[in-house]
């Protein structure tokens, strides 16, 4: 029984046994396979960030840390101080005055709670709006921006600063609303020199003129201060500050004297409206001897305080223009034509053609019947005709001139020939700029040599068919009335750097001999006679000698809408050339005509009877007033020094001797002299010598004057050795000793002037 038993246990027990038929995977191991994939995963995973790790650390790392610097750090920027401008005077022009810029912090206007936070920001826009005179909806917008920081207006006068200061403390405001330090640009003359100034914009860099032309010394470099910010971006209290000064902007003092300015732009604002000068006018006054330019205007002008405001002749018409047209006119407004615009120069070019043909000995001033007008000039297949309805005839150069014939230059032209004329131009600057350091300059239209015909060889040599700006023709004519030596234009003077004091002179640049001193005293006395005795007498200026030139050019055929072109070019004195004066006046249509001589010459004469006495020039009228000047010398008692040391004193003194002496001239003393000692003479006048026991010369004989400008007796008289002293202006018409009379050597020979009458051009 007891083994059945066991046996029916055993029987129970393998009934338990389960079987499988197949392989059995338990759920508590990792399979090998799994295992082996989810370990590749993890090592490229590794490799990626060691990859990643590896690229941020030595290919972004750079950039990296820079941002991290920027985001741990504050950098407030240190703006500098724009340099003022000054005239020759030192008058300040351009100069920059305190203002402010308001900005505000919108998530900082807050309150407790949202209602609160409504009310103040509204309260905060409408204080705003109201004190600065802006729209209420636009600041509130502004107010209620999730930005940082809001600007709320800039250029904020001092006034309006402190009216804002007094409404925050009245409310209580001291936070959310910055009052930053700032500068604004103010012409103390409006639109004095506007043209040559120029202006900035809203954030003080210059757009036009000296403004922008020499930005890059006016403004300066900017400095700044550079602290800690934590993680909440907050400044870090007591953290150290990086000090990086700014460095200011420099001064200008410009060559322009605003006393000549100013009268120069008084007579030019004046003929323009008089003259109806649809296309405006433009004015240069120039200093030969530096390339100093004195004075520059053009107008119709504009204030520099507000250059998008249209001047009085813009404004009629700039509502009906388009948008892109009121920014063309704009741009126009602001253009300087005497440097940014060419025009034809007409006759005022015939100086130029008369230069050359004395420089190259193809004629002389005073040739008789060396040209003939018969009111026109055949020219290939053209007849180019005379100004003038009555043909001039037979004439001298200097009649020519003085005419303003055309036919005449027509045939000295060709006498000259086009390859010697380029050659000269070119040395005259006249295919280049002038490198004046102005805005906007341009340069000038020629036809290229190969392509310069009969017609154009003619039509240049009396200025028309070529373009120059105004201040190339004024070049030129300086370099002429310099005894042949061209300078560069200069309009800076000197730049004072603010920060040390430091003060750079600009220099004077002498830029080549173009035509000889001698050929520069014939064409001065030609330009002379052309007032005295010419068609450009109306620039006569009682009591100063004045050499011109009138211009008047028509316009090219097909476009006869821009009209003529009035000039006037003008020097002062002849002698010792202290000023050259262009006058150009843009289709004139008034009852004075269209002429240069008519229209031109009687502006340029009311400037200079302004600005020859402020230059400190003696008119010729009344010498024995005058105390020693830049013309005028005290002759000096040389009596009884030995006539080396009296001719040492003399010429240091800036006269030339001739001596009378038997002997050694270091030891024998001057035992007289002429003209006797306190006289006063123009410079390089003669003194002459006599040494003790020579005999005394009485056998000069004094010329006939009559009929001659100052320029032409003073030469005649110093063939003869004798001097000068001239009254009123215009051709001689009185001499205190008559003609063949005998006087001696160094005699002051008084000669009285008056204006010749003669049709003008």
């Amino acid at each position: 029984m007891k083994k059945e038993k066991n046996k029916n246990h055993a029987n129970s027990s393998d009934k338990k046994v389960i079987k499988f038929k197949t392989s059995f995977e338990s759920k508590n191991l990792i399979h090998t396979k799994k295992l082996r994939t989810l370990l590749i995963v993890i090592i490229v995973i590794f490799l990626l960030l060691i990859s990643r790790i590896g690229f941020l650390q030595f290919v972004q790392g750079n950039t990296l840390k820079e941002k991290a610097y920027q985001q741990q750090t504050i950098n407030q920027i240190i703006s500098p101080k724009r340099g003022n401008i000054y005239d020759s005077t030192g008058k300040a022009i351009a100069i920059g005055a305190q203002v402010d810029t308001i900005t505000i912090n919108p998530t900082k206007i807050v309150k407790s709670n949202d209602a609160d936070t409504k009310d103040y920001k509204e309260k905060v826009a409408k204080g705003l709006s109201d004190i600065f005179a802006l729209d209420y909806n636009e600041v509130l917008e502004k107010v209620n921006s999730k930005t940082k920081v809001e600007t709320i207006i800039k250029k904020v006068e001092q006034e309006k600063v402190e009216q804002l200061k007094q409404w925050m403390e009245e409310n209580k405001i001291t936070i959310g609303i910055n009052i930053d330090e700032d500068t604004k640009r103010y012409y103390p003359y409006g639109s004095i020199a506007s043209h040559i100034i120029g202006f900035c914009g809203s954030d003080n860099q210059g757009l036009s003129g000296i403004e922008a032309k020499w930005e890059s010394i006016l403004t300066g470099t900017p400095g700044k201060i550079v602290s800690s910010k934590g993680s909440d971006q907050q400044e870090i209290p007591n953290a150290e500050e990086t000090y990086i000064s700014a460095e200011n902007g420099s001064d200008l003092t410009l060559t322009l004297d605003l006393n000549i300015q100013t009268i120069v732009e008084k007579y030019l604002k004046q003929a323009v409206e008089d003259n109806q000068c649809e296309n405006g006018g433009n004015v240069i006054a120039m200093n030969p001897k530096t390339g100093d330019i004195l004075a520059m205007a053009s107008y119709p002008n504009y204030d520099l305080n507000s250059p998008y405001t249209p001047n009085s002749t813009l404004s009629k018409i700039y509502d009906t223009l388009s948008t892109q047209e009121k920014s063309n006119a704009l741009f126009e407004m602001w253009s300087n034509k005497s440097v940014g615009e060419t025009y034809e120069p007409g006759s005022t070019f015939k100086v130029i053609t008369a230069s050359v043909a004395l420089e190259e000995n193809i004629t002389s001033s005073d040739i008789a019947n060396d040209f003939y007008c018969q009111g026109y000039e055949e020219v290939a297949d053209y007849q180019i005709s005379c100004w003038s309805k009555n043909p001039h005839g037979v004439q001298t150069l200097r009649k020519s001139l003085c005419n303003s014939c055309n036919p005449a230059f027509i045939q000295l032209g060709k006498r000259i020939g086009a390859p010697t004329l380029y050659k000269y131009y070119n040395a005259f600057g006249l295919f280049n700029s002038t490198n004046s350091s102005l805005y906007g300059e341009q340069t000038s239209l020629f036809q290229s040599l190969d392509k310069v015909g009969p017609v154009e060889l003619a039509t240049m040599s009396f200025g028309q068919r070529l373009n120059v700006t105004p201040l190339q023709m004024i070049s030129a004519i300086a370099c002429v009335a310099n005894d042949g030596i061209l300078m560069q234009p200069r309009i800076v003077k000197e730049i004072t750097n603010t920060d040390t004091g430091t003060v750079s002179e600009m220099p004077i640049t002498q830029v080549r001999q173009v035509i000889s001193k001698q050929t520069s005293k014939e064409v001065k006395s030609l330009m002379e006679s052309v007032v005295t005795n010419g068609s450009g007498r109306h620039a006569a200026v009682s009591g100063y000698s004045i050499g011109g030139k009138t211009g008047t050019s028509e316009p090219p055929i097909g476009k006869e809408e821009d009209g003529y072109v009035a000039s006037y070019v003008a020097i002062s004195p002849i002698e010792d050339t202290q000023i050259v004066l262009l006058l150009t006046l843009y289709k004139p249509e008034g009852k004075n005509g269209h002429q240069g001589g008519q229209v031109a010459g009687p502006v340029v004469s009311q400037m200079l009877s302004e600005i020859l006495p402020y230059l400190g020039i003696p008119a010729n009228e009344n010498p024995a007033n005058v105390t020693n000047t830049n013309n005028f010398l005290t002759v000096p008692d040389v009596r009884n020094k030995t006539v080396t040391e009296a001719e040492k004193i003399l010429k240091n003194a800036g006269f030339t001797t001739k001596t009378y002496v038997n002997g050694d001239p270091n030891t024998i003393l001057v035992e007289d002299q002429t003209p006797k000692p306190g006289n006063l003479l123009p410079k390089e006048s003669i003194i002459v010598l006599y040494g003790q026991g020579s005999s005394i010369a009485t056998s000069v004989t004094v010329p006939d004057l009559k009929g001659m400008n100052a320029s032409q007796a003073s030469n005649t008289l110093k063939t003869k050795n004798l001097n000068i002293n001239i009254e009123g202006a215009g051709v001689v018409i009185s001499q205190d000793y008559a003609k063949d009379e005998q006087v001696q050597e160094g005699t002051i020979i008084k000669v009285t002037l008056k204006q010749a009458l003669t049709e003008a051009h």
